[in-house]
């Protein structure tokens, strides 16, 4: 981690012309969009298809206080905004037009922060004390993401080894600060690392196996582009962090299974362990499949709505390089999720053996 720790100022580099400022819709002046003309116009008309202007007084910014005069968004997917709306507006300083603002979004800080306290709310409302050593290590997580892997990426690192030593770091915490310090935990740990591990291994075969580059979106491109970051490493360590989450879930899931066994049973042997704690991991792994592909299949799902609506023939849309990434996230985390189950019973099988064999 001290090799990999990034550079201070690597977070601040290239950073944009166009700030960021909020403001408060204080008057609106509407009226009727002008009929299309380009044929590329000729598609349904947005949800937001009023065009005029807006008094917005800002609140923040070296102007704040000043209220300016801001053309109404327009176009698919722009924000629909009314009179007392907290608004993001986008200002280009050395922009001479007009207007220097622009209605980018809805501030929605206020939202959040009760959203967020909600959250925490319902956590330790039902955990308890587990609950709150639960939203600590989501803290350390986090700071661990946004304090390390970020900006590591951002200084250039080779985006997967900082992927996987800020994934050791963050198990090896949370799983001791949610579960507490005792065997259980450190074969969870054991089996997690090594599942982790594996699934670094066949994602960087699989990706370099289907020549994926890591440019599948917009964001990944202007990222290579901008700040010069490995694309393919970046895919990597994109699949490797959104595997662990699920992965430590398994791996805690059998190794208490386990020592549940052992002491409910203490004649059973490490054989009948294994399998007794196999057959609970069939079924958990069972439905965490169907979770894995459905939480990639709804993050990716205007991308499916895409390639429905353009009727390519499924040879072609399965070796598009967009559906072959999110193909492969979905096949390579479940294969690690599949071995993390034999892995960790059988790590926890041969430790309670001797506290079987002693009593």
């Amino acid at each position: 981690m001290v090799w990999l720790w990034p550079d201070s100022k690597a977070a601040v580099a290239g950073a944009p012309d166009t700030q960021q400022v909020n403001g408060v819709i204080t008057t609106m002046d509407v009226e009727p969009c002008p009929p299309a003309t380009d044929q590329l116009q000729q598609s349904p008309p947005a949800a937001s298809s009023v065009c005029g202007s807006a008094q917005v007084r800002l609140t923040t910014g070296d102007q704040a206080g000043t209220t300016f005069t801001v053309p109404l968004p327009t176009g698919v997917g722009s924000p629909t905004v009314h009179v007392g709306d907290k608004a993001v507006l986008a200002y280009s300083p050395g922009n001479e037009a007009a207007s220097r603002y622009a209605i980018i979004d809805h501030e929605r800080g206020t939202q959040l922060w009760v959203l967020l306290v909600a959250f925490v709310l319902a956590v330790l409302a039902f955990g308890r004390w587990r609950g709150l050593t639960a939203l600590l290590g989501l803290g350390f997580t986090f700071t661990v993401i946004l304090g390390f892997v970020i900006p590591a990426i951002l200084d250039s690192k080779p985006p997967l080894p900082v992927a996987i030593v800020g994934c050791s770091a963050i198990v090896l915490v949370v799983l001791y600060l949610t579960h507490g310090l005792g065997r259980t935990t450190t074969v969870a740990l054991a089996g997690t690392l090594a599942s982790l591990l594996l699934t670094g291994l066949l994602s960087a075969l699989a990706v370099m196996a289907m020549n994926l580059s890591g440019a599948g979106d917009e964001s990944s491109f202007i990222l290579g582009q901008s700040h010069g970051v490995d694309l393919r490493g970046l895919l990597l360590a994109g699949i490797l962090i959104g595997s662990l989450g699920v992965l430590d879930d398994v791996t805690v899931t059998q190794a208490v299974t386990v020592e549940e066994l052992a002491r409910a049973n203490p004649e059973l042997g490490g054989r009948q362990l294994y399998a007794a704690a196999t057959r609970v991991g069939r079924a958990h792994i069972a439905s965490v499949i169907n979770t894995i592909v459905l939480a990639y299949a709804g993050a990716s799902l205007p991308l499916l709505v895409l390639i429905v609506a353009l009727d390519d023939p499924l040879g072609q849309v399965l070796s598009d390089q967009l559906v072959a990434t999110e193909l492969v996230r979905s096949a390579v985390g479940t294969i690690g999720l599949i071995a993390a189950v034999p892995i960790t019973t059988a790590a926890a099988a041969y430790v309670a053996r001797p506290r079987r064999s002693a009593a």
